[in-house]
């Protein structure tokens, strides 16, 4: 096994960053360890293989403090999160707020041994980074806006038309095998032509001209079938986590913070898995 470490290492790119390859047998180990202890070592290669390694060390290296890793890691994600910050709070000032206390996470603090705590540490590689790094800061935003809630004065509750509301019950945890499994079904319930749309468009990177001459259809009209596609599923989601046991509150939650290209279950497969027979 530690032949393919060293080869996953060197496709990693971990070098770059002062990552050596014991380090990065301890970083994968630890992975490992959780999701697949009782695997074998062949079927434990291949789930490390999935990962996306190359943002895994570099994640790893900025909770280092790796100069060179921080670079690369602010100018690829410091814009898209900064926009995603103002999109979330609706206010420049305030997604200007919310992202610098992400950064302030991300970069560490001393613990009281005067180790530097990372929240980076988390990140496994599961996902893309990117969309780790919205779903961390959705999840910063939507606790932020509880605790503005639970501050409020009685008098500015009855204001918000609280004072005659039913009790708000917690939500309970949301496994991801849950979501995985209501994203899984509703991939599953799309017929082969709507299958084949979404694979070509948004995992083949096809132009809608592209698309448009295999189905014998203007790009115009496939623009508007994958539009009025991806809103129905949308929708279906929303019913499938609702019909899974997810209470309608958590639903947003879940709709807002989730890309379901990271979630841990093979989309492409999922599918193409009727294309093979269909023709156009």
């Amino acid at each position: 096994m530690s032949t393919e470490i060293a080869q996953l290492y060197e496709d990693a790119e971990a070098g770059q960053y002062g990552m050596d390859v014991a380090a990065f047998t301890g970083v994968v180990g630890a992975i490992l360890q959780k999701a697949a202890a009782d695997r074998s070592d062949a079927e434990q290669i291949t789930l490390l293989r999935t990962l996306h390694l190359k943002e895994l060390v570099l994640a790893r290296a900025c909770a280092t403090g790796n100069d060179a890793a921080w670079d690369e890691f602010m100018k690829r994600f410091r814009p898209a999160l900064y926009a995603t910050a103002v999109r979330l709070t609706q206010s420049d000032a305030e997604g200007q707020e919310l992202a610098a206390s992400l950064w302030t996470d991300l970069y560490g603090l001393p613990n009281r041994e005067g180790r530097r705590v990372s929240r980076l540490e988390s990140y496994t590689g599961r996902g893309s980074l990117e969309g780790w790094l919205r779903t961390v800061l959705a999840q910063r935003h939507i606790d932020h806006c509880r605790s503005v809630k639970r501050e409020m004065s009685f008098e500015e509750k009855v204001e918000e038309g609280m004072y005659f509301a039913a009790p708000e019950v917690a939500a309970p945890l949301l496994p991801d095998e849950k979501i995985a499994n209501a994203v899984k079904q509703t991939l599953a319930s799309l017929d082969a032509e709507e299958r084949f749309l979404l694979a070509a468009y948004f995992l083949d990177r096809k132009t809608l001209a592209a698309i448009g001459r295999q189905m014998g259809a203007h790009e115009s009209t496939i623009s508007r079938k994958i539009d009025r596609l991806t809103k129905q599923l949308h929708k279906k989601l929303r019913l499938q986590l609702e019909s899974n046991g997810f209470p309608h509150r958590a639903c947003e939650e879940i709709m807002a913070e989730i890309d379901v290209r990271d979630i841990n279950i093979n989309v492409a497969a999922t599918l193409q898995q009727e294309q093979q027979t269909q023709s156009f």
